[in-house]
């Protein structure tokens, strides 16, 4: 454990406490005015954050999910109806990664020896690039885009957004 002293704008203080918060597991943020009176003094007791846990089970992950046949439907249907020029959404890309991840899944459990992983781990790059580029429209927890684990897993980032999309759509 130990203790984080900031000195900030006043308006700058919600900020700072929501940042601290999100990267440490934070105590109460004691506050106090600067001697000239300009400023704000934050004290902070903090400790670092547990590793986050596992990524989702597929089971869990797509407990929710339509079926595979369902989602190569509406994946080839968005793809074929979108106006040329315009590029797809996050939906998009998430689904169609989702559904790739399934269907490697599914190859894996019957023992197939095709190329359903590389496409699946593929496709998982690619909703993983554009989430980076993106407009921070991703939930990222435990692991955002850029999290190493995000990059050594990227199946397992798509589960565990698909798994948050799901419940929330």
């Amino acid at each position: 454990m130990f203790e984080i002293r900031v000195i900030c704008d006043p308006a700058d203080t919600d900020r700072v406490t929501s940042a601290l918060s999100e990267t440490f597991t934070t105590g109460a943020v004691r506050m106090y005015s600067t001697r000239d009176g300009g400023r704000i003094r934050l004290y902070v007791t903090a400790d670092h954050r547990s590793e986050p846990g596992p990524w989702p089970m597929p089971e869990e992950a797509y407990a929710l999910a339509p079926s595979i046949v369902r989602e190569i439907g509406w994946t080839a249907q968005t793809a074929a109806d979108k106006p040329f020029g315009e590029d797809l959404d996050r939906e998009y890309w998430l689904r169609k990664a989702a559904l790739l991840d399934r269907i490697a899944l599914r190859e894996a459990e019957e023992g197939a020896l095709g190329d359903a992983g590389e496409v699946a781990t593929e496709a998982a790059r690619r909703l993983t690039e554009y989430d980076r580029a993106g407009e921070g429209d991703y939930h990222g927890a435990p692991y955002w885009p850029e999290h190493p684990a995000a990059v050594a897993d990227p199946r397992g980032y798509v589960r565990q957004e698909y798994a948050h999309w799901a419940k929330t759509k």
